[in-house]
């Protein structure tokens, strides 16, 4: 139980992983599932420009949408996703008690972390908090994979069983 308390007395920060993978809002609906495919990724934080979080879409939000014809796909813009939902997000400083708390209230298994200036420092999901109570080390990227505004292509691995080239 002290283990426990010590884990929820964390900073997020501590006990977070770094969102390696981003989507600028104004990207395409069917951008956002080829980074979430490629990237084996369950959540996808979209960023302004700026580097300001607006969201965080989740694979199964960008699947149904995807169902559309691919006509309208084409059109569909990441942002329209995020209407009628302001985010839930912590920040780096709080504990992760505070983050369970919010996402025991809103229903979500991954909150965007932002660090101090209101960008996107990465993502908590409920796996990293399980992994910390369970005295995991968390993963960290190096500062040149940390996420940044608009959307990353480089350096993803090809989809399983693509037999075309991959993404430069």
């Amino acid at each position: 139980m002290e283990e426990q308390e010590e884990v929820l007395a964390r900073t997020v920060g501590a006990v977070m992983g770094p969102a390696v993978v981003t989507v600028d809002v104004g990207e395409t609906v069917l951008v956002a599932w080829e980074l979430l495919q490629r990237s084996g990724s369950r959540h996808l934080p979209v960023v302004r420009s700026d580097g300001r979080c607006a969201g965080l879409l989740e694979r199964a939000d960008v699947a149904v949408a995807c169902g559309a014809p691919a006509v309208s796909l084409a059109e569909l813009r990441v942002d329209e996703l995020l209407r009628g939902h302001g985010p839930a997000l912590v920040h780096v400083e709080q504990t992760v008690r505070h983050a369970v708390d919010l996402m025991t209230y809103t229903g979500s298994d991954a909150l965007p972390v932002l660090a101090e200036d209101g960008r996107l420092a990465g993502v908590l999901t409920a796996t990293d908090i399980v992994s910390a109570l369970a005295g995991h080390p968390v993963p960290h990227e190096p500062a040149d994979r940390r996420p940044r505004a608009g959307t990353v292509l480089p350096g993803l691995p090809s989809r399983p069983g693509y037999r075309g080239r991959a993404v430069p």
